[in-house]
């Protein structure tokens, strides 16, 4: 269960969603039972019928950004940035007055300090410093650089979503690609699992007598990067950011004190909830950087169900599930949502695990 080639499985490339349904929750869902094995299947607006009163919804309200900027070096080479630490940036914007920020750089050839890149309506930025891939950018903009990010920016969108190619029809990214609850702008890779809600969902699911808690984990570039080593064990997270409040905090730890469930919506808040607990799964508040690694031979001490999407072979995120649902269950039910077409990745169909 160590070896990456554990997590192998065989996926249709048909199957890769290239786009959202056209309404969030008429997706499907395939339903597991983690005990049993047992598998069920209806559509995601039923979720409801899964949760019980006085249960705990925990979401992740980052937004995405549209940190993806295309642009040219003083050369006239092609050059793609992307932002991967917005938080940071933000925070130098307001001591400095200049939006300073790591970056992921495409280019023909390794840029070097002092290197200057220009892109659409006056933004140009600087090569501060570059280390293993990593580079500093300095920004410099005539008006204010986020309202300038947002108008020429692009969603950096996985791999394995192709836009402009193959006959596909327009799609609004910047909507689609968001989950109707973000509001802490930071993330470069939507938390995909909550793209299935709709407002009208939520506020059934209220009424119904469940909470509905928020907490942010900005999710960076490192939901990108694939497991390069065979034994699983020997892969190392990239550190996000993470807060969690006071009386999210608060809300959690009284319902299991209750004898109520802790669900959560997607594998960002199954990690920060599982770092931020202590021995007894009881959730401290507060913020920090989050590089847990979960994979199968964790215990977990605070989840108790989880809703999320299908995801890439060899994946951490592949490797999280399996530790929550047992390997065998988990690849058992990629299977079966293969041979009934399940939709896969982040504009794809949803699981429920419990």
């Amino acid at each position: 269960m160590y070896s990456l080639n554990d997590y192998h499985y065989d996926l249709p490339p048909e199957l890769i969603a290239q786009q959202p349904m056209e309404q969030r929750d008429r997706s499907r869902l395939l339903c597991l039972d983690r005990q049993a094995g047992r598998l069920t299947h209806t559509i995601f607006s039923n979720i409801g019928l899964n949760l019980n009163a006085g249960d705990v919804l925990v979401v992740n309200n980052t937004a995405v950004i549209p940190g993806r900027l295309a642009g040219k070096k003083d050369t006239g080479g092609k050059v793609e940035v992307l932002i991967s630490d917005f938080v940071g940036g933000q925070k130098s914007n307001e001591e400095n007055g200049n939006f300073v920020s790591r970056c992921l750089v495409k280019a023909s050839k390794r840029s070097v300090p002092g290197t200057w890149f220009h892109f659409a309506d006056g933004l140009k930025a600087e090569v501060l410093a570059a280390s293993n891939g990593d580079y500093h950018l300095k920004f410099y903009s005539d008006g204010d650089f986020e309202t300038l990010l947002y108008r020429i920016g692009q969603v950096p969108l996985p791999p394995y979503i192709k836009r402009n190619s193959g006959g596909m029809s327009d799609c609004d990214d910047q909507s689609s690609y968001q989950t109707v609850y973000a509001s802490r702008k930071g993330a470069i890779a939507a938390p995909t699992a909550g793209l299935h809600f709709t407002q009208n969902l939520l506020n059934d699911l209220r009424a119904a007598g469940v909470h509905i808690v928020e907490l942010t984990l900005h999710v960076g570039y490192g939901t990108f990067l694939p497991v390069r080593v065979t034994d699983i064990r020997r892969h190392q997270m990239h550190a996000e950011p993470f807060t969690i409040s006071a009386k999210a905090a608060e809300t959690i730890n009284t319902a299991r004190r209750d004898g109520k469930r802790v669900v959560t919506v997607g594998t960002t808040c199954v990690r920060t909830l599982e770092y931020a607990s202590n021995s007894n799964g009881e959730v401290q508040a507060g913020s920090g950087s989050c590089d847990l690694f979960i994979y199968p031979g964790y215990r977990f001490k605070t989840v108790d169900a989880m809703i999320t999407n299908f995801h890439l072979p060899q994946s951490t995120l592949l490797m999280l599930v399996s530790a929550f649902a047992d390997r065998h269950n988990v690849l058992n039910a990629y299977q079966e949502a293969i041979r009934q077409r399940y939709r896969f990745y982040s504009y794809g169909d949803a699981m429920y695990i419990y």
